[in-house]
């Protein structure tokens, strides 16, 4: 094994916080500049980033102490909360919530951002403060980290990692592309009346016949309900943080998967809709799962699995704007249920999940299959980033495979 040193972070690059523009002043804002702050970070899940939710001017950024950063600047959130990384894929500035590191020439920006995800805690740990902890710049600079001295070496590490990650982006990306189709068909099917009619030709267009109704000119057969009249809103549970770090089943909160428990309380498939907080929220589960009580489960009236076409239907609906509390944001049941819909006949829904349950299938693989990959990334991370194994001797082509079947992982494509 080649040799490992102990360095600051200051050794490895320039560390560089951020700043905000005024907000009173609206030439600040707006511009071509990409401006990143902790938020853009709290549901970002790949490692390269371009923009955040909002942009700045060149004048907004004279004004303050944010500085341009280049590309493969390694962002670093220093509070509110600390730990969040990522990797700028352009110029980015951003706000005073980051302690980013800008690589030198000795140091690879890859290896670098995976040496401080392996050290967030360390770092976090280091933070102070009484309204909120954060980690200063004179912390961050001083923070000592060991790594290999040959920039060949981290090179290697990160690219060993990167490849899992790669994958993992590439799933998470294909999912998207799958959940774009199922809304298009679900929209082609049931907005634009253009399903299969009995010699598979748009119905709609090929001359299906169309009758009149309160929503309009509908399918022949169809029928104006409420959401009511096909679902029931069930309430989630209560279960303790303490309760959530079981294995087996995800527990549901109204911003999706909030930990594990060792039981479930609703068979899978199923669908989640926030009930406060998040309000309106829909979310899919192929799983048995538990849903707390700041969430809803969808109990189908209708006597077949039909909650692939419940799932896209629900979230069609965008049911946040029927949020009713003032101090915590909670979807009013009621109005929920009350929702003027459309409902196809039975054989139209059937014919429908026919088809959009292979998507979903597609989706449940990928999701799997990026579990699997996450796990094999964090367990050779603390192995990589110690040294506690070499990639000095194994060829590049090779590298990846051979690592992962010396830590008991037989396949990965």
């Amino acid at each position: 094994m080649k040799s490992w040193i102990k360095v600051k972070l200051s050794d490895l690059g320039n560390v560089i916080g951020g700043a905000t523009p005024s907000t009173k002043n609206e030439n600040y804002y707006g511009g071509d500049i990409a401006w990143i702050t902790p938020k853009d970070l709290s549901n970002f899940e790949g490692r390269f980033i371009s923009h955040g939710e909002r942009n700045i001017t060149e004048l907004g950024l004279k004004s303050c102490s944010a500085t341009l950063l280049p590309k493969n600047t390694v962002l670093f959130t220093s509070r509110a909360p600390i730990g969040y990384v990522a990797i700028s894929s352009n110029e980015v500035a951003t706000n005073q919530g980051f302690k980013s590191i800008v690589p030198n020439e000795n140091t690879d920006y890859l290896f670098l951002y995976y040496l401080l995800k392996y050290n967030k805690d360390k770092i976090e740990g280091m933070g102070s403060g009484t309204t909120f902890k954060e980690v200063s710049g004179a912390t961050m600079k001083n923070i000592e980290v060991s790594v290999p001295q040959d920039k060949e070496e981290q090179i290697r590490i990160g690219k060993i990692l990167s490849s899992l990650d790669d994958k993992i982006e590439l799933n998470t990306r294909m999912n998207k592309v799958l959940e774009e189709i199922a809304r298009a068909l679900f929209r082609r099917w049931f907005v634009e009346f253009e399903f299969p009619n009995a010699e598979g030709k748009p119905y709609k267009t090929a001359g299906g016949k169309m009758v009149e109704s309160e929503m309009g000119s509908v399918p022949e057969g169809w029928k104006v309900g409420t959401v009511g009249d096909i679902i029931e809103l069930s309430y989630g549970k209560p279960l303790k943080e303490e309760n959530r770090s079981g294995n087996g089943f995800p527990v549901f909160g109204s911003n999706g998967v909030v930990g594990w428990h060792n039981e479930w309380m609703v068979a899978g498939p199923g669908i989640i809709v926030g009930r406060k907080g998040n309000a309106g929220t829909v979310t899919w589960s192929h799983e048995n799962f538990y849903p707390i009580d700041t969430t809803f489960y969808v109990v189908p009236k209708m006597n077949f699995g039909c909650f692939h076409y419940l799932y896209l239907l629900l979230e069609s609906l965008k049911l946040s704007h029927l949020s009713a509390d003032s101090a915590v944001p909670g979807l009013n049941r009621n109005a929920a249920l009350a929702q003027t819909i459309l409902i196809p006949d039975i054989h139209t829904i059937i014919d429908f999940e026919i088809i959009i349950s292979s998507l979903f299938s597609q989706t449940r693989l990928l999701k799997i299959e990026n579990m699997n990959l996450i796990d094999m990334r964090d367990s050779l991370l603390p192995k990589l980033m110690n040294g506690e194994i070499d990639v000095s001797g194994i060829p590049s082509s090779l590298r990846l495979k051979t690592i992962l079947s010396e830590n008991g992982v037989d396949e990965f494509e």
